[in-house]
């Protein structure tokens, strides 16, 4: 299983693959965060949190990747697959990064219907 320290290299890894224009107006950065976070909607110990985007007034706008998450639900993979996972969490979080600027919520939009279909499949 892959530690924190590991995943913090990958993830800076992983970062430095996308272009700096990705980085306009990111000013919390990356984090990575120890715990593990069930959605508020899980309705069994299957839906966690792995990456969020926020933004707000007082603390502008960061990705929060989350390490407890990942090895909760990946923590059985290869390396090579949890770098898979972790790379394809971080360009989802950047995706509604650059919407937001934009002015899009087209990833918001998916990820509502994902959170509608699994809230019908738990009935």
């Amino acid at each position: 299983m892959i530690n924190i320290d590991d995943m913090q290299d990958i993830l800076d890894e992983l970062a430095e693959e996308l272009p700096p224009i990705f980085y306009k107006e990111l000013n919390g950065g990356i984090l990575l965060l120890p715990e593990a976070k069930l959605s508020q909607y899980a309705r069994a110990d299957d839906l966690y949190i792995l990456g969020e985007y926020r933004r707000s007034a007082g603390m502008g706008r960061y990705i929060i990747i989350y390490y407890g998450s990942f090895i909760a639900l990946f923590g059985h993979l290869s390396d090579e697959k949890m770098t898979r996972e972790l790379r394809k969490t971080l360009r989802h979080e950047f995706t509604h990064h650059l919407e937001s600027l934009a002015g899009e919520d087209c990833l918001e939009k998916e990820d509502d219907a994902f959170m509608r279909k699994y809230l019908n499949s738990h009935k």
